[in-house]
């Protein structure tokens, strides 16, 4: 290691301890601290769009503003917004039962921040979901240091500018897998990842040195499943939103089709006729976010590849022009098999295979026998069917006849399930996940109750046996 890595690393340490000394001089902020904080940064949000706007371009080649609106500064807004509307209610102490054993005692839980907490981001929606973690953080009271992709520099400077105003409160971490690792490593009171599953489960690691609360908000393979009654225009239609923002390059997007066996060459074509309509004979100014790196763009053509090479059939939506720079417009992959990469590994990407099945037990199976997924989506207007998929399945969340837009809820959680993530953010679950949730006993001064226990402790045994052992 260099010097000035070594430098670097300590500055990261530095930067930890001073986090956590602000934190201990005001170690439970009220509700009108928490409250300014959050407003200062939904004021600087909306101050910056159009820079956060033309930052994400530069990061991408090209990136859609519709994009970046509704899955990087919307949410984030919208995500202050609710936090501001529910805080006071939050922050009360909830009274519990206290139960004939502690009667006549009183029992109420509080919410108290944890200190400083951890945010690793990736490069997908380095935003949101730096600022989403981060709100919800703040709103429960705590300092948060945030680190930040490598490969979003210029959105990363924008973050910078937007953070200013909380700049006690949020530091901004940059730095490539070497302070990744250092980052994950800090003993935070607790710490969020987003990424990969592979590096999810380094960061767990090293969380697990410090005995570090960690939520992990990881991808895999995320199935669609079009039942034989859907109206496949409906169908469509919410496949190729989910797969077309920020092309595919997003946890939730559909990974894999599975469709009826007599209706796959209904779903090429109909994918492909309303996709051409929507973003080719379009008069939008927003068209086709680009793949974010070579890398990736290449990672993308080497599924397309392999299947090929082993027996599949490509149907591109529109064929690749060598001037287009990264924009991969979607390539939906039929006849695929269980030894092509394209079903092993996360795509992250606008190419799509699709799988058919005769009895919709085969699909059940089928999921069931892998990894949980971060997502279900189910096209159906059968409710028994879709009373079975959501029994007979696991996955982090649902959507019903549409893809992706279960994340926008506000009011309900967002977390994933074994491969796919472990704990919870978003709504009122995301309070609590950034709070320890104290149980505070309240006994009066007065009453000898502990005395009157002890004298007579035959009488209490009886009592109690009595009456709870039912």
């Amino acid at each position: 290691m260099t010097s000035m890595a070594n430098a670097s690393l300590q500055n990261l340490k530095n930067d930890f301890d001073l986090m956590k000394s602000e934190y201990n001089e005001n170690p439970f902020p009220n509700y009108h601290e928490r409250k300014r904080v959050l407003n200062k940064l939904k004021a600087s949000i909306i101050k910056n769009e159009r820079a956060i706007y033309d930052a994400l371009k530069k990061d991408y080649g090209y990136r859609s503003e519709f994009d970046s609106l509704i899955a990087d500064v919307l949410p984030s807004v919208a995500g202050i917004n609710y936090a501001l509307k529910n805080l006071k209610k939050w922050m009360k102490p909830s009274k519990r039962h206290s139960g004939l054993m502690l009667a006549p005692s009183s029992v109420k839980v509080h919410y108290q921040p944890l200190g400083v907490v951890g945010v690793i981001t990736p490069w997908n929606f380095p935003v949101f979901l730096s600022l989403g973690p981060a709100i919800q953080a703040l709103a429960a009271g705590n300092r948060v240091m945030i680190k930040m992709s490598e490969f979003t520099p210029h959105a990363n400077l924008a973050l910078r500018t937007v953070l200013e105003p909380v700049s006690e409160h949020v530091l901004i971490v940059e730095g490539e897998a070497e302070v990744g690792a250092a980052f994950s490593s800090l003993p935070f009171d607790h710490l969020i990842f987003t990424g990969s599953t592979t590096v999810g489960k380094l960061v767990a690691r090293s969380a697990a040195d410090n005995l570090t609360p960690i939520t992990l908000e990881m991808g895999g393979k995320s199935p669609t499943i079009i039942a034989e009654d859907a109206n496949m225009d409906i169908a469509v239609d919410a496949v190729i939103l989910g797969k077309s923002v920020n092309s595919g390059q997003i946890c939730v997007s559909p990974d894999y089709i599975f469709v009826p066996e007599a209706r796959e060459s209904e779903f090429v074509d109909t994918f492909i006729k309303r996709y051409t309509e929507y973003h080719l004979n379009s008069d939008n100014e927003n068209t086709q976010t680009h793949i974010v790196t070579d890398r990736q763009y290449q990672r993308l053509m080497g599924f397309l590849e392999d299947a090929l090479a082993k027996g599949a059939s490509i149907h591109p939506v529109k064929e690749i022009e060598t001037d287009q720079g990264r924009r991969l417009y979607p390539h939906l992959v039929t006849g695929v098999t269980q030894d092509m990469s394209i079903l092993k590994e996360e795509i992250f990407g606008s190419v799509l295979p699709v799988m058919t099945y005769k009895h919709i037990d085969e699909v059940i199976s089928y999921i069931n026998a892998r990894p949980r997924p971060l997502s279900l989506y189910i096209m159906s207007a059968n409710t028994a069917l879709i009373e079975k998929l959501l029994k007979t399945t696991h996955s982090g969340g649902v959507a019903i006849n549409d893809t992706a837009m279960h994340v926008a809820a506000d009011d309900a959680p967002f977390g994933g399930i074994g491969n796919s993530g472990m704990g919870h953010y978003h709504g009122h679950e995301g309070f609590l996940t950034f709070s320890k949730a104290k149980t505070v006993l309240y006994s009066s001064s007065w009453l000898p109750k502990n005395r009157f226990i002890l004298k007579n402790r035959d009488f209490v045994y009886k009592t109690l046996r009595k009456f709870l052992l039912k």
